[in-house]
């Protein structure tokens, strides 16, 4: 049982700077996407350093951290096995599907702007940053409830998050538009 506590506990320091790395890199794609629009020498001097940052955070802490909780996961499957024939678990593990698909787009966008290539707004990346929040609350909630079969209240639950998140959101753009 204390194996299990320690793989636990790595499992989720890896979930969550995994989480805090994909949280930030979005960001740091918000404001590369801001910067394009800054006059030079301003932009230049931006981008170069967004790129840094986005290098460092995603190679030190993002890929590490995702391989390293999945690593962590694994572990406690082949400790516990019976997780596996708990129907919680499967819906769990779909949701970390999607974080991994999740994870691979924020790859193609961070090679696209290493590249200086920047194909979506600012706008784009503020909305895609909920694309991981809607995750965590999903898993989160999953895993603490263990409740699979009830879960069509945890989808309507989500949808109704996402939409305050959606308004959130254009109340805060409304916001800045009118500051500045």
């Amino acid at each position: 049982m204390e194996t299990y506590n320690y793989i636990k506990a790595l499992h989720l320091i890896f979930v969550v700077t995994w989480f805090a790395g994909l949280f930030y890199i979005v960001r740091l794609f918000v404001y590369h996407a801001e910067a394009k629009q800054k006059p030079e020498p301003e932009q230049s001097i931006l981008i170069k350093q967004y790129q840094l940052m986005q290098y460092r955070l995603w190679y030190i802490i993002t890929w590490p951290s995702a391989i390293l909780a999945s690593f962590f996961a694994f572990w406690l499957l082949y400790l516990i096995p019976a997780w596996l024939e708990q129907n919680w678990m499967w819906v769990k593990l779909g949701f970390v599907f999607l974080l991994y698909v999740y994870h691979f787009k924020c790859h193609l966008i961070f090679k696209d702007l290493q590249s200086n290539l920047v194909k979506h707004s600012s706008n784009f990346f503020r909305l895609w940053n909920e694309g991981a929040t809607l995750i965590l609350f999903a898993v989160v909630f999953l895993v603490i409830l263990k409740n699979a079969i009830n879960w069509i209240y945890g989808v309507v639950g989500i949808i109704l998050f996402s939409i305050l998140i959606m308004l959130g959101y254009k109340f805060y753009k409304n916001y800045r538009e009118r500051k500045n």
